[in-house]
């Protein structure tokens, strides 16, 4: 079974953009092992979550940390390739994206995807977020994609080792 994405420096940058942005109604995409869902769900601003992820051993334990945080009853969660099975329209849409880029068969769902993933998760997102809504976002200068069509604000820049994270807020033009 694939492995699920622990946080990491990149999760908690996410987080505390999550902590300090998010109200309404929350998508959160590849959703891993819920962090960012659970950040979400215990601000008091946010009616509700719906935590997606292509792996299903991510899913179970998303819910597993939804139910120790004790907001479970705030989240749903739902199997899917991005937006494939994703119904509706949020205020948010968070996406701590696999960004690396793709190395071919040796590739993991929780870390593989790049440029092209996070442009078709874009493609999707804009049919999906209610009108002023707005995406968080977690890519790497390794992979920078083309995020044309969004007004773009750099919130936070993290230098590691071998690269340069970047969290952004994005809004559709």
């Amino acid at each position: 079974m694939e492995d699920v994405y622990r946080p990491a420096e990149d999760s908690y940058l996410l987080a505390k953009h999550v902590e300090s942005l998010v109200s309404g109604n929350i998508l959160d995409m590849g959703t891993g092992s819920g962090i960012q869902a659970v950040t979400a769900a215990l601000k008091p601003e946010v009616k509700s979550v719906l935590a997606v992820d292509i792996n299903p051993e991510a899913l179970g334990e998303a819910e597993k940390r939804a139910y120790d945080a004790g907001v479970s009853g705030k989240i749903s969660f739902l199997l899917s390739n991005l937006f494939d099975e994703v119904n509706g329209r949020y205020d948010w849409i968070i996406f701590n994206s696999p960004y690396l880029p793709s190395e071919g068969e040796a590739d993991e769902h929780a870390w593989a995807g790049g440029a092209e993933l996070i442009e078709r998760f874009l493609g999707g997102a804009r049919d999906h977020l209610e009108p002023g809504g707005s995406i968080l976002l977690i890519y790497s200068d390794i992979s920078e994609p083309d995020i044309s069509g969004y007004k773009f604000d750099l919130l936070e820049e993290m230098g590691l080792f071998f690269e340069k994270l970047y969290c952004v807020k994005l809004s559709p033009t």
